[in-house]
């Protein structure tokens, strides 16, 4: 694993040597204040609880994340740097496990730059705790289920563009896909279809961490989603060295 955070920390220095750092966490802050306090209607609510933050965090970090992962192998492809990093000493799914870590740290700093919400519903009542530290879990969760998939159509094309939008496309279908207009859709044309939606609906997993439960099967959904999209992702690297 001593490779991969080498890369990590390189990649993650890289994002703070540029304003695209800054400008994404304000961008996440702002848009997440807005939503919460006027939305998610936070105080007529009268409710001490982050409901209304965390049920925007899956429509949020759709357009967001996609943003950041656009760049991830793009960028190298289209510098001609990506020769360089992979012909490194080091196996290549370190280098894809790399990025994704600093990806997934970024994120992870963003998140914790949301406290004074935490601050503020403690500070107007009484609330639990735990069910909020879990619904922050599952935040995390979400935001690496997403730069798994924007990791890996990065690696597709040196079109930083296409990336974007291609991952904003695909991330919408698996948190849309537990929908109930979906999956009452799906039930009555293609009832099988429907429960493979709701199976695959990274939205629906999500809400369980909201509601203070971390199960297993979310836990192992969530690691096996992320699996996947690094191991195509390396997939495709190995694939497209020669483009």
């Amino acid at each position: 694993m001593a490779p991969a955070l080498v890369v990590a920390r390189r990649e993650l220095a890289g994002y703070f040597a540029t304003p695209v750092a800054y400008v994404f966490i304000v961008i996440f802050l702002v848009l997440a204040g807005a939503l919460t306090f006027t939305l998610g209607g936070f105080f007529s609510r009268g409710q001490a609880d982050l409901q209304p933050f965390f049920s925007f965090i899956p429509w949020l970090f759709l357009f967001l994340v996609p943003a950041l992962t656009m760049r991830l192998w793009a960028e190298e492809r289209r510098l001609g740097t990506i020769e360089l990093l992979l012909t490194l000493p080091l196996p290549q799914w370190q280098a894809v496990l790399g990025k994704f870590l600093a990806a997934w740290a970024f994120c992870g700093i963003a998140l914790a730059l949301t406290f004074p919400l935490w601050i503020t519903v403690n500070a107007l009542g009484d609330p639990d705790n735990g069910v909020i530290l879990a619904g922050y879990v599952g935040c995390l969760l979400v935001a690496g289920a997403y730069l798994a998939v924007g990791s890996a159509l990065s690696a597709l094309t040196r079109n930083q563009v296409i990336a974007f939008v291609l991952a904003v496309a695909l991330c919408f279908l698996f948190a849309a896909a537990g929908s109930p207009v979906v999956t009452e859709f799906l039930s009555v044309r293609i009832p099988v279809l429907a429960e493979v939606a709701r199976a695959l609906s990274v939205a629906d997993r999500f809400n369980g961490f909201t509601r203070g439960v971390i199960g297993a099967r979310d836990l192992v959904f969530f690691a096996s989603f992320i699996g996947f999209f690094l191991f195509l992702n390396a997939v495709v690297l190995d694939h497209r060295k020669a483009d």
